[in-house]
């Protein structure tokens, strides 16, 4: 079932600002959108959180200049992961993700944009842990996902995108080649079958 863009995703209430890793250069300076508070009968503030709409449009003006290694607009790649975790029974927290998966990764927001977003700390630390670092191994990135709750569905769909046949058509064979072997050494470190 599809989840309507207007509701709030998670629904939950606001999450306390969490580490993280320094932001990137180059991010985008983005307000944190979704942080208004509102003050309830005990004088505390409290957070509303983004929308699945918010974080979609976010997404797109932070990836708005980025293509894929085939010269397609960046944002039909988070769509399709945001489709796919939904498509898989993913939550609304693991599709907000989903939109923001790749966003500190290529620099098109700041770890400290992520810190201060109005999003579950659950989302913020999928984030995180879809977030390779630079030098990182392999298998140090796959444990990461591993153990962070929601994250594994969350990569399963982007694999499984990066790696459709289709996509991958387009490309240049060394191109192809090399990203196929990748994919498939990531689906082997996180225990998952062969395949897209």
């Amino acid at each position: 079932m599809r989840t309507s863009a207007s509701a709030r995703y998670g629904g939950l209430g606001a999450e306390p600002p969490g580490t993280g890793r320094a932001g990137a250069a180059g991010a985008k300076n983005l307000q944190p959108h979704g942080v208004r508070g509102t003050q309830g009968d005990t004088g505390e503030v409290t957070q509303t959180l983004l929308t699945l709409a918010e974080v979609e449009a976010l997404a797109r003006e932070a990836h708005a200049a980025q293509t894929d290694k085939a010269g397609r607009p960046y944002a039909e790649h988070l769509e399709a992961v945001a489709e796919g975790v939904r498509d898989r029974g993913g939550d609304d927290e693991q599709m907000a993700a989903a939109w923001l998966h790749d966003a500190l990764e290529d620099a098109a927001l700041s770890e400290d944009w992520l810190r201060e977003a109005a999003l579950t700390r659950r989302t913020k630390d999928i984030v995180l842990a879809l977030t390779k670092q630079e030098g990182e191994p392999p298998e140090s990135y796959a444990r990461r996902i591993r153990t962070t709750p929601g994250a594994l569905l969350v990569k399963v769909s982007d694999l499984a995108h990066n790696a459709d046949p289709a996509r991958l058509a387009v490309l240049d064979e060394h191109t192809r080649a090399r990203l196929t072997k990748k994919y498939a050494t990531m689906r082997a470190l996180l225990d998952l079958p062969p395949g897209p």
